[in-house]
């Protein structure tokens, strides 16, 4: 299943409407970091809003898609996780350690935002 991205701005948004397959997230995990380039986008908002499951590839490939984007000079939040997924996850011990997450996609926004901001002062303060 082919998920969508949207280009906000700066942003990339990538909102996942249903369970992806493995392959499925692998293509997003590429094509997400590929377009980052391609736009030369700031962050990475993916929206799992929709999942109401999330087991240890899907985890897993979402700490690997932020740490490929932070290679290529973005960031990345996750944004949307619904209590139940929470929940199982933390029973499972799946982990999102790195992974920032918000509550909604206006959290997600204000957060690239920040990371934006923040990233720009250091800049001014040591030099390209």
């Amino acid at each position: 299943m082919q998920v969508p991205i949207l280009k906000q701005g700066p942003f990339l948004i990538a909102s996942v409407q249903s369970a992806l397959s493995d392959a499925d997230l692998l293509q997003l995990r590429d094509t997400l970091v590929e377009q980052v380039g391609k736009y030369r986008s700031r962050g990475v908002i993916v929206d799992v809003t929709a999942l109401d499951v999330m087991d240890s590839f899907s985890s897993r490939t979402l700490r690997d898609i932020t740490q490929m984007i932070r290679l290529r000079g973005a960031e990345t939040v996750v944004v949307g996780i619904q209590p139940e997924v929470a929940f199982a996850m933390v029973q499972l011990g799946l982990t999102m350690e790195g992974v920032p997450t918000a509550l909604d996609l206006e959290e997600g926004l204000a957060y690239l935002n920040q990371e934006i901001r923040t990233k720009g002062n250091e800049t001014e303060r040591h030099g390209p």
